[in-house]
């Protein structure tokens, strides 16, 4: 198990700095002087040009992509100048938000999506498995952010039930039931499209596995239909799930970016946003590469967790 670990932790390594290159490439063809949003638009030419040579953007590209690179992997991301704070601080302060938020949505959609493909394959063809799939046909085909806005207008401007936006509330003691009552609406908004996929993969994976020979013996020995679904068969059937979740994850972590817009959720999503609007390129960098790489390092996670669970994979 140690020797695979290395291996997809090595295997990780090119993928990383594949990220890092195509977003420090990209954030440095978009059009704009990084130099000119910090001073303004009425800045001279002389200071536009000093202040380029001391951010070192007067340098040739392939030179800053490696200057900046070696300062990261050092644990330097750069100072913000839209913050005027360094890059790792704002990442680390906003990433808790985000994953509070992409934590409890996953944890949603895993449980709901399971729960549903195990009931539409138990019950093939029969009423629950004909509204099980209709709802997950509803889910995939509307937007995440779309939703988030039908859903504010419905409980939180119509029936005032759930807060509009925010984490918490503005004067409030920052407590759990306040902070349960914010994620509400984000959290359901960015579950809603992950659920759906995993509960037709689920169904189609719970589907083969009550075909196989065994399930037909465990029932000719008297075992009951709940015990064969939820505790044969899906057993099984997680082997072809989990991964599943690791792509999902990265779906959610990638989707939060819509939702904290939607929902001005204090999370990396909206700084990302802000960052881009005002041309903060440290910024955007360091965060899009902190996030690719939890998502590379929980592919990892799911990996080693599906080896565990599947005997055939060679640990």
């Amino acid at each position: 198990m140690g020797r695979y670990i290395l291996y997809r932790l090595m295997s990780a390594v090119p993928v990383v700095l594949g990220i890092t290159v195509i977003v420090f490439f990209i954030m440095s063809l978009i059009p704009g002087d990084p130099a000119t949003a910090i001073l303004g638009a009425y800045a001279s030419p002389e200071n536009v040009a000093k202040l380029n040579a001391d951010l070192g953007l007067d340098r040739p590209m392939v030179a800053r992509y490696f200057i900046w690179l070696g300062h990261m992997l050092t644990g330097d991301f750069g100072r913000s100048f839209s913050l005027n704070r360094p890059v790792l601080d704002e990442i680390l302060e906003r990433f808790s938000a985000t994953l509070v938020l992409a934590g409890v949505s996953l944890l949603l959609c895993a449980i709901l999506g399971i729960a549903a493909g195990v009931v539409s394959a138990a019950r093939q063809y029969g009423w629950q498995d004909k509204a099980i799939t209709f709802a997950v046909l509803i889910g995939i085909s509307i937007p995440s952010f779309f939703l988030g806005m039908l859903l504010i207008l419905t409980f939180a401007v119509n029936l005032r039930w759930l807060p509009v936006s925010g984490m918490y509330e503005i004067y409030g003691g920052r407590t759990i039931p306040d902070l349960l009552r914010h994620m509400v609406l984000p959290a359901t908004a960015l579950a809603a499209v992950a659920t759906g996929v995993i509960a037709r993969l689920s169904r189609g994976a719970m589907l083969e596995v009550l075909r196989q020979d065994y399930i037909r013996t465990a029932r000719a020995k008297g075992v009951s239909e709940t015990g064969v679904v939820w505790r044969h068969a899906l057993r099984a059937a997680m082997v072809s799930i989990i991964p599943v979740l690791g792509i999902q994850a990265g779906f959610v972590l990638s989707g939060a970016v819509y939702i904290e817009v939607v929902f001005q959720w204090p999370g990396v999503g909206r700084m990302l946003v802000d960052a881009i609007l005002k041309r903060d390129l440290l910024l955007v960098q360091g965060g899009v590469t902190f996030v690719a790489t939890c998502y590379v390092l929980f592919n990892i996670i799911v990996d080693v967790a599906q080896s565990l669970i599947d005997p055939r994979i060679k640990a």
